[in-house]
């Protein structure tokens, strides 16, 4: 039995538009003009227990509508869905008590108090026996390695550190879905990598249902074995993440310093986009190379002081997912 049934979800948002000049600050006083914005066009799938679904696309495809909605934050304007057995508009209470959300730019704890503090609050607001809720804190402190944390104000907390406790703040009440919505933004690559072994790791013990939605190809590279791709309020594409990594996600991004002044490098593959002394950026076509040889080949010929490695933006994946849906309607 799927967990999430979703069938022709819309949303549409009306808007005042605003006119230029004095003449037309007046008259929208006065009368004012509207306009319809469709952010969800008639959305459908299903999600089954213990999946683990990305939801991608460029800002303003409808990602966080869709998933205000299935919370109960939002009614839509058409269509039906059910989470868990409920209608989640009309029985958020009742779906709050199994779901947990993390919205990465806006916070559930409290800024100027300690986590322990918020913990203890959303065990209330749950209604969470003393004994059980003493013994699932222990395990998640455990988990997400937070004890230091729990009395310091969520202020004097590390981004990385505070998304910590959100997502244990979100697991207090053992939700059967968890709803991401850009858990690792404005993170590094070292934390970054802590939340998806953490957000694995509950996966597999709990058969928590993942719902992520991210703008970084490595979460849902790593996380998830599903992608959905929703633009413009419609999904484009629906299927295995490693379908999409082998067809869209083809090309990565290596940023190097080197310790002597960069002369030039060819490779199969291999192309070179910047390059300033030291200083150099290459995009390498994983079709072809592998990045491990390329590597290998750049370590063999200069001393490297520093390296990164990057997916490409979300946006440039669309862009090759429509290109490829163009070419196909064409033929």
């Amino acid at each position: 039995m799927p967990v999430i049934t979703v069938e022709g979800l819309s949303k549409t948002f009306v808007v005042k538009e605003k006119q230029a000049g004095l003449r037309g600050s007046l008259r929208s006083l006065i009368r004012p003009q509207t306009a319809e914005i469709r952010a969800v066009r008639g959305v459908s799938f299903s999600v089954e227990r213990g999946e683990r679904v990305a939801f991608i696309g460029p800002n303003g495809a409808g990602k966080s509508t869709t998933i205000k909605m299935l919370v109960g934050i939002l009614y839509p304007t058409s269509g039906h869905a059910q989470v868990l057995g409920f209608v989640p508009w009309q029985e958020r209470s009742k779906l709050a008590f199994q779901v947990g959300a993390v919205f990465g730019q806006k916070s559930q704890l409290w800024y100027h108090l300690p986590p322990q503090d918020t913990f203890d609050l959303l065990a209330r607001i749950y209604e969470l026996d003393r004994t059980v809720y003493r013994k699932r804190l222990a395990q998640l402190v455990e988990l997400f390695e937070i004890s230091e944390y729990l009395s310091t104000a969520v202020r004097k907390l590390s981004l990385g550190e505070r998304m910590r406790c959100e997502i244990a703040a979100s697991l207090l009440h053992a939700p059967r879905i968890l709803f991401l919505d850009e858990p690792t933004i404005g993170l590094d690559v070292v934390v970054k990598q802590y939340i998806r072994e953490l957000i694995l790791r509950l996966n597999e013990e709990e058969q928590v249902t993942v719902f992520l939605t991210s703008h970084d190809a490595g979460d849902v590279e790593q996380l998830c074995r599903r992608a959905m791709v929703i633009n413009h309020g419609e999904v484009i594409y629906d299927g295995k993440v490693s379908t999409l990594k082998r067809n869209h996600i083809r090309s990565k991004a290596v940023s190097l310093k080197l310790g002597v002044p960069f002369e030039g490098f060819q490779s199969p593959g291999v192309t070179v986009v910047k390059a300033a002394h030291t200083g150099v950026r290459l995009e390498v076509d994983t079709a072809t190379a592998s990045i491990d040889q390329v590597i290998a080949q750049l370590m063999a010929r200069y001393p490297i002081l520093d390296m990164t490695v990057e997916d490409p933006p979300m946006e440039q994946v669309i862009a090759h997912i429509y290109r490829q849906q163009g070419d196909g309607q064409a033929q």
